[in-house]
């Protein structure tokens, strides 16, 4: 029996994001191997039901929880331990469950998998921390910075979501380009089906959804720069708003002062806490997705703008081509003016918003499903050639 390992933490806890990336990529993998193989989802506690559940499992597919226990939550002293066994405890665990092959599926390893004998691979998303050092506190820096060193070292092989994440693997970790593939994030097709029309009029009473807008989805943070998007609205028509639906930071208390000093606040709509299950049609009922990040490891909320039939503008500098492809429209991420321009042409030229949705369409099928777990397996092979 051939047992692939993967650190399941973010499957539990993470409801966008990483999260949305694990859940994906196990889910496509559990529909892509045969009966001879298990994967062993390796969770530091059975985190929220709501995101557990939404793994598709089957007979390939199991959570383990520390040392064999049941995954109850507790206190502090849990998460101390816990994170203890994350980071080199779980070796134990591989070694005695006979796992064949490790994944860390959001840019961590744990110690000692090489003295272990196992296989391993990495998953890593971006490096904004050391890209954009500014973004983050010294401290977090500086275990960000070490834990990537460290399992570069570990990894004996490392998959970047987006070429973009690539180079900065190579410059940061001096990584040599053989030891990295690049995968790009896999996307449900979740967003891509009908949104029934009772569920459409809820999602509109409930969040209160103006009759026209643009919608932009992530972190509330000033990486996402969502303040451009903001600053463009004036030089738009009057009856479009703007949609953001994302995780508040302090930094939303910014962008709403910056939308009173434009006297644009009665336009600007801020969600928190949108589940799952309401987004899509949050999506659906748009007319363009801006999406102005200054930076990113891939950009995932694109692709879901673009399996939702959305034409969508985002910013130059990274790796948002690469998610969106050529059909989008790309601006520089501090000129509000061009960011205008571009959501005007799209919601009143119906021939350049049809090239856009049907072009980015097509492009994005890459990164659905089946195809990027045939790729993901095929590194697998690479480490351990009698997978089958």
């Amino acid at each position: 029996m051939i047992r692939i390992g993967y650190d399941a933490k973010r499957i539990v806890r993470n409801a966008t994001g990483l999260g949305n990336y694990c859940r994906t990529l196990v889910t496509d993998m559990d529909a892509t191997v045969g009966d001879h193989c298990q994967l062993l989802l390796y969770a530091p506690d059975r985190g929220h039901d709501h995101l557990r559940q939404r793994v598709s499992t089957s007979g390939h597919l199991r959570f383990v929880y520390p040392h064999g226990g049941d995954g109850q939550r507790g206190g502090l002293w849990h998460r101390i331990s816990t994170d203890r066994w994350r980071l080199h405890g779980i070796v134990d665990d591989l070694v005695r469950d006979e796992v064949t092959l490790f994944h860390g599926l959001s840019g961590e390893l744990p110690k000692g998998l090489r003295r272990a004998g196992i296989p391993s691979v990495v998953t890593i998303h971006d490096l904004i921390f050391l890209r954009h050092p500014e973004y983050y506190p010294a401290i977090d820096r500086r275990l960000y910075k070490w834990k990537f060193l460290r399992t570069c070292r570990e990894a004996d092989h490392i998959i970047a979501i987006s070429e973009c994440t690539k180079r900065d693997i190579m410059y940061y970790g001096g990584v040599e380009e053989s030891r990295i593939t690049v995968i790009y994030q896999s996307c449900g097709n979740h967003f891509a089906q009908p949104v029934p029309e009772a569920l459409a009029d809820e999602v509109r009473r409930l969040y209160h959804l103006p009759q026209r807008y643009m919608v932009c989805v992530g972190s509330v943070e000033e990486r996402k720069n969502v303040a451009l998007a903001v600053k463009a609205l004036p030089s738009l028509p009057a009856d479009l708003s703007l949609v953001i639906v994302g995780r508040h930071t302090p930094y939303a208390d910014y962008v709403n002062k910056l939308a009173r000093g434009l006297n644009v606040q009665q336009r600007v709509v801020m969600l928190h806490d949108v589940p799952f299950a309401h987004l899509s049609a949050v999506y659906h009922q748009a007319e363009v997705c801006v999406y102005p990040s200054r930076y990113e490891g891939f950009g995932i909320p694109v692709v879901e703008a673009i399996q939702s039939g959305l034409p969508v503008v985002a910013c130059s500098g990274s790796c948002l081509e690469e998610a969106g492809g050529p059909h989008c429209l790309y601006v520089d991420p501090d000129d509000e003016e061009a960011l205008a321009q571009a959501v005007s042409t799209l919601t009143t030229d119906q021939t350049v918003r049809e090239k856009c949705i049907s072009g980015s369409r097509e492009y994005i099928m890459r990164f659905e499903g089946a195809d990027v777990a045939r790729q993901v397996w095929q590194v697998y092979q690479r480490l351990v050639p009698d997978l089958k």
